[in-house]
């Protein structure tokens, strides 16, 4: 089930918001979240629902265990913990993609069995949620959780479970406690939940089929092809991916939670340092707590932090996929911020703004390029079209049963948007009452519009899953 679907939208959401504001209780509202979170998980399938749950009584009980020892004794529980968490991640994810590799190197007659084992849907979200709740125990961040429904409602929110933010269990815990509902929270929320929805359906919906046949269906694609395809792509996984963070963090804010902003204009940023402030925030700073800090960070030289850089942004491209691609996608980024802490870096920060926006296109262009495509000989085939190695000429005659103009204007619109979002409108001279008046009517007829255009989208167009689900 996703966000953007008649069963969410018409059904499941509907009738989760009466039950839950029906029910008085912090307690008894978690029950609630409790039981639709995993229904809406069981929707991907029941054995899903059997690992997730056995994930969630493993972790709970680990926590425990790591929380009943003394400080100096916690290590070893910790490390059980972990390592099993990341087994179960490993398994599922990466064994038919360490067999396969493995295999190569060993002698013929030797190999391992190759076995793809199906992925628990967001296997990589929870998987990350549970790691952040042990360490943040063992460091005492966080106290370790003996209501197993509380436990179980931080690891099963529908809104994040598949595709997050990353919340971390100390930054939210209170709240899972004790909270409080308000009309205006649960306005401002669903406000923002409905910019997400329409970030996903009018914008990425919109533009993903250009990139699809560019990466997936195109064997040569020419000059303007190819950059075509791969703008459209470079809209569609911001928008989707910030759609969906929208529509979970705008959810959560409904319910009187609260969880961390994902994105800030990333697209707009003057380094790749920047960049990496911007995009995905949450696993950014997940890696940087949970992994680069623990490594040793910036704190042992040039050298030891070049590694850690490049360790960290690996470890990052795996995250996202068994495959070398995501590997040279993470390699490839931690290149550049590597770079950006030698000289290269100071010559970028003095020259001129519209450079350095350049020169942060060609890096987030260049990686998504090893982000989307399928193989290596995909990508490599998408880069002689960038550099015009396939010829020139105009855009392939497949592409134009997608690129209709409500395609072409959202993409021309998509990029501003992207890189600084909309204008701030400005009434000077209007009394402070009439101002927020005037806007917050504005506001509620745009909403209702943008709403019914999405209902209207959603319910006329093909199942379109979020792109990060199958991470």
């Amino acid at each position: 089930m996703v966000f953007s679907s008649v069963t969410f939208l018409y059904y499941f959401l509907p009738l989760f918001l009466v039950a839950y504001f029906a029910t008085p209780g912090t307690r008894a509202r978690n029950l609630v979240l409790l039981v639709f979170s995993l229904a809406f998980y069981a929707w991907g399938g029941l054995w899903n629902l059997a690992l997730l749950c056995i994930s969630m009584a493993g972790n709970y009980a680990l926590a425990l265990l790591i929380g009943s020892r003394p400080e100096g004794r916690r290590l070893g529980a910790l490390w059980l913990a972990v390592c099993l968490n990341l087994a179960g991640l490993i398994f599922f994810k990466y064994a038919g993609f360490l067999a396969e590799n493995i295999n190569l190197i060993l002698p013929d007659g030797l190999d391992i069995p190759v076995v793809h084992p199906e992925w628990p849907l967001g296997i990589s979200f929870f998987t990350f949620h549970a790691i952040s709740y042990l360490v943040d125990v063992y460091r005492g961040r966080a106290k370790a959780n003996g209501r197993l429904e509380e436990i179980a409602v931080y690891i099963t929110m529908f809104p994040q479970l598949v595709a997050g933010p990353i919340v971390r269990y100390s930054t939210i815990a209170n709240r899972i406690r004790e909270r409080r509902t308000t009309l205006g929270r649960a306005s401002a929320g669903l406000r923002i939940f409905v910019i997400g929805l329409s970030w996903k359906v009018l914008i990425a919906d919109e533009v993903a089929p250009v990139a699809a046949m560019v990466f997936d269906q195109i064997d040569t694609p020419n000059f303007a092809t190819a950059w075509l395809g791969l703008s459209a792509y470079a809209l569609q996984i911001y928008f989707d991916f910030g759609g969906y963070s929208n529509m979970a963090i705008g959810l959560a804010l409904a319910m009187g939670l609260k969880f961390p902003r994902n994105f800030n204009l990333p697209y707009g940023a003057l380094s790749v340092t920047d960049f990496w402030r911007r995009w995905h925030m949450s696993l950014s700073s997940w890696f940087r707590d949970y992994v680069y800090i623990p490594l040793g960070g910036n704190r042992n030289g040039h050298l030891h932090t070049a590694i850690n850089l490049w360790a960290v942004f690996l470890l990052c491209g795996l995250w996202h996929g068994a495959a070398w691609t995501f590997l040279i996608w993470g390699a490839h980024h931690g290149l550049f911020l590597v770079l950006e802490r030698t000289r290269f870096g100071r010559m970028m920060a003095a020259a001129p703004r519209v450079l350095r926006h350049a020169y942060v296109f060609a890096v987030f262009l260049s990686g998504w390029v090893w982000f989307r495509a399928l193989t290596l000989d995909d990508a490599f085939t998408l880069f002689k079209g960038l550099a015009g190695l396939n010829g020139f000429g105009p855009v392939d005659a497949s592409l134009m049963t997608a690129l209709q103009p409500i395609t072409i204007a959202v993409m021309v619109l998509g990029w501003p948007l992207a890189m600084w979002g909309l204008p701030v409108l400005k009434a000077g001279g209007v009394a402070p009452a009439v101002r927020r008046f005037l806007y917050g009517s504005v506001d509620s007829i745009v909403m209702l519009i943008l709403f019914a255009l999405c209902i209207m989208t959603v319910g006329a167009a093909n199942y379109s899953p979020f792109l990060y689900f199958r991470f």
